[in-house]
């Protein structure tokens, strides 16, 4: 079961072949539809009816992810907010507009938003928290915590 706006609803069902274009794009993502129709002895059209019905239902999408180093990144931060007089949705949404901020969740726990913030290194991260996060309307707390290693970066996050 999969929770999408609050609500439960179950996964598209995938197929064998479906799975398996799936992977052969989470191992090469710039793979051709030809090149993954050769792979699996099927036609190209095959393959881009298949992607297509699984973007359009939702089971998968194909993006970009870069890695946080290649950009100059160095600093990665978990930001708890409280929120305080103001919308939680509307709070965030101006957390959101920095380019440093590469998440942000609404939370049920001691913080109401959670942001994941990358900086290019130390001398930003004061700056950063105080006068730029600190100084959105409606941040009344921040509790922030440094990454000193990444044990996991996956993005393929439902298991096939």
């Amino acid at each position: 079961m999969r929770l999408r706006n609050g609500r439960p609803s179950s996964g598209p069902s995938l197929s064998k072949l479906d799975n398996e274009i799936i992977s052969i794009l989470r191992t090469n993502g710039r793979a051709t539809n030809q090149d993954i129709a050769e792979q699996l002895s099927v036609s190209a059209a095959t393959v881009s009816a298949r992607l297509q019905r699984m973007e359009e239902s939702r089971a998968m999408r194909v993006v970009a992810v870069s890695d946080f180093a290649a950009w100059g990144y160095n600093v990665i931060i978990a930001v708890g907010v409280r929120v305080q007089g103001r919308d939680v949705h509307k709070v965030g949404s101006d957390l959101a507009k920095f380019p440093e901020v590469l998440s942000v969740n609404v939370m049920n726990g001691s913080h109401d938003l959670e942001l994941l913030v990358a900086l290019h290194d130390f001398s930003e991260v004061q700056e950063f928290l105080y006068d730029h996060i600190a100084g959105v309307k409606g941040v009344s707390q921040i509790d922030s915590g440094v990454a000193v290693d990444i044990l996991k970066y996956h993005f393929n996050v439902v298991p096939l």
